[in-house]
């Protein structure tokens, strides 16, 4: 008969080797995408553990870059400019529309100027209404100084 102590030392002697061998299997197949993830940077007064926890994954998680055409970049222009008109600061125009202010001035220095509007059209046709009453305002106290002239004898 076998001695049950003799075969129990040889299970665990191959026990600890199949998992070594596992263990290997496992680093092996670990992408090289893993490595490469930031990690936060380790700071001198930083706050509790489960703060940093909160904090990690929005700072590793990164949209790509996206591509606006012209039109998109144009109605975007046009929305941060209602923005701003509506009582909005800048900074928070420009981070509504979902884009930083670096490009915000990219695009508009390089979109096309604006096309004259219809306010300016109205300012210019208040402007020229304004030149021709004044001058027909000249006209009669023209008219009134000389016929006050007349009365007067002067």
């Amino acid at each position: 008969m076998a001695n049950p102590l003799d075969a129990e030392p040889v299970t665990t002697a191959t026990q600890p080797a199949a998992k070594l061998e596992t263990l290997e299997k496992k680093k092996a197949k670990r992408s090289p995408k893993a490595k490469a993830e930031p990690r936060p940077a380790a700071r001198k007064n930083a706050p509790s553990a489960a703060s940093e926890a909160k904090e990690a994954p929005a700072a590793t998680v990164r949209a790509g870059r996206k591509t606006y055409s012209e039109k998109e970049r144009a109605q975007m222009l046009a929305l941060i400019q209602k923005s701003i008109s509506g009582g909005d600061t800048h900074k928070s125009a420009v981070k509504q529309a979902g884009i930083s202010e670096q490009t915000y001035y990219q695009w508009k220095k390089a979109s096309p100027p604006a096309p004259v509007g219809d306010d300016l059209k109205d300012l210019v046709a208040l402007e020229e209404e304004n030149k021709r009453l004044k001058s027909l305002l000249a006209e009669r106290l023209r008219k009134e100084n000389a016929e006050l002239k007349r009365k007067l004898g002067l």
